[in-house]
């Protein structure tokens, strides 16, 4: 080992290669497998179960490899490649490994390969399915101390993180406690519950007030007037004028006087979606034209990072660019994710919308309004329930199906009211949940600091007593010697009692 490329460890630790000291035993997809049963009573460890503790296959233990909760496994072949993990009995799946310390169960081991999870997980083997590069794994270097020196490495980081770990809980349970205020807050709005009604203030200040049925007249005027230049520009003389159609609103709850319930196909005066094109992988730069991801809308804030770069200069048009203001709305994507519509704050670049982003444009009300209705349960319910696709896969909703999603209606300047309570509410939240979010990083890279003080022997004082690690290294690798000599013999009698088998050798 070169020692110029490793750092100085404390006296009596040594630095080995994991190749040098790891036993290895891969998982294997047992014989029998399936539901829970009298014969099938041994939890299948897949990758499900590892990362979740959720089991949902078992096996009678028949060509299986089993572990224990001491046990270190690693995933060894799939997109999490690296990790480690302990704590799980039962059968190991054949995406896992068991890793062995040859004799010793100290957690010092998983504790290390925590730290090499992203160095291993960047660099795998092969195209499709990726593999843990063995070569790269096993000339790991590790920093090995006195045994007694790693018990009380475990024991000090393991108090350290069951503190760490408290907060981070707190902090999680908080920033939740966030998101079901944000929901009470866009339900109570939308319910007429945030600020007092357009009703309410005129019958105390003894005024009239306009009707959310007078506003409904006054955006059709403008539905209509604008149809009217958009099919005068075209020079379409066949096409009629379609009203836009009220909604069902059997199963609906009652709505504060003065409200009513609308369909978007009466506040939307034209959607646009944008195009396919040819794109590079990447974001353009300030002289180039993009495209918007479907990433770039979500349920926050409109992401303009999330672009990549249009090839198909022929298909660039001014009235697919994205400009502030505009209310987008994500027409394709996960179950989760379909409906996502945002208002673009501001914007740097050149984008244009693409196949999967729509534009709305509406006529006297607050696009704001729209906006708050959708990312509330019962606006996401809407989408969902007229969102066609498998439920696996990407889900869709059509411009028919948009414009029949219901929605309540206040008078405008109620409108106003309410989206400037919601705002200043939740711009509290929102801070709120930035800390706790800093926290939280805060919290990860504590973890990591945790961890990098520990193998470098300067998380707990050293006793120079303890028996050096050179010694306990010995008996590592004798141990592995010895398993290694044991499992030959073992391999070598089953070919002797096994005459098919020694014919192919």
């Amino acid at each position: 080992m070169n020692e110029k490329t490793v750092p100085e460890l404390p006296e009596n630790w040594v630095w080995t290669r994991l190749g040098g000291m790891l036993g290895f035993v891969k998982g294997k997809k047992p014989k029998n497998l399936g539901v829970k049963s009298e014969l099938l009573t041994i939890p299948y460890i897949n990758i499900k179960a590892f990362e979740h503790g959720v089991f949902n296959q078992f096996t009678d233990g028949d060509g299986c490899q089993l572990c224990k909760s001491d046990d270190t496994l690693i995933v060894w072949d799939g997109a999490r490649c690296g990790l480690v993990g302990r704590g799980v009995t039962g059968a190991i799946g054949s995406t896992l490994a068991k890793l062995d310390y040859y004799g010793l169960k100290s957690p010092y081991l998983f504790y290390f390969l925590q730290t090499q999870y992203e160095r291993i997980n960047k660099r795998p083997r092969g195209v499709g399915i990726p593999h843990v590069e063995p070569e790269l794994f096993w000339n790991t270097s590790f920093p090995l101390p006195p045994l007694p020196e790693q018990r009380h490495i475990v024991t000090k980081v393991e108090e350290l993180f069951t503190r760490l770990d408290a907060g981070v809980v707190a902090l999680t349970k908080a920033k939740a406690q966030l998101k079901r205020y944000h929901q009470s807050v866009l339900k109570s709005a939308c319910e007429g519950r945030l600020v007092p009604t357009e009703a309410e203030l005129a019958r105390a200040e003894g005024r009239d007030y306009e009707h959310v049925d007078v506003l409904l007249a006054r955006i059709g005027k403008e539905r209509r007037k604008q149809w009217d230049a958009e099919k005068k520009r075209k020079g379409k003389k066949s096409t009629k004028y379609k009203e836009p159609a009220a909604p069902d609103v059997s199963g609906l709850s009652e709505l504060p006087k003065g409200w009513c319930w609308v369909s978007l196909d009466q506040l939307i005066v034209h959607i646009l979606a944008g195009k396919s094109f040819k794109c590079e992988e990447r974001p353009p730069s300030q002289n180039e034209f993009g495209v918007v991801k479907v990433s770039a809308v979500t349920w926050g804030e409109f992401d303009e990072t999330e672009s990549k770069t249009c090839k198909n200069s022929e298909m660039i048009r001014d009235d697919f660019l994205i400009e502030e203001g505009d209310f987008l709305f994500s027409r394709a994507n996960t179950i989760e994710l379909v409906g996502a519509c945002v208002i673009v704050k501001q914007i740097s670049k050149r984008l244009m919308l693409s196949d999967k982003i729509l534009r709305f444009g509406f006529a006297v009300i607050s696009p704001k309004w729209v906006l708050v209705n959708l990312r509330t349960v019962f606006g996401r319910s809407e989408i969902e329930r007229l969102a066609t696709g498998n439920q696996d896969s990407m889900r869709n909703i059509g411009q028919d199906r948009i414009r029949q999603i219901r929605i309540p209606l206040p008078p405008l300047l109620e409108q106003h009211r309410i989206v400037a309570e919601i705002e200043r509410r939740l711009t509290v939240a929102d801070e709120t949940e930035k800390t706790i979010d800093q926290s939280l990083k805060q919290a990860e890279r504590l973890h990591r600091s945790i961890l990098k003080r520990a193998f470098e022997g300067k998380l707990v004082p050293q006793d120079p007593d303890d028996e050096p690690a050179s010694v306990l290294l010995k008996r590592i690798k004798a141990e592995k010697a010895k398993r290694g000599a044991e499992k030959k013999t073992k391999n070598k009698r089953k070919r002797k009692g096994n005459p098919k088998q020694k014919r192919l050798i």
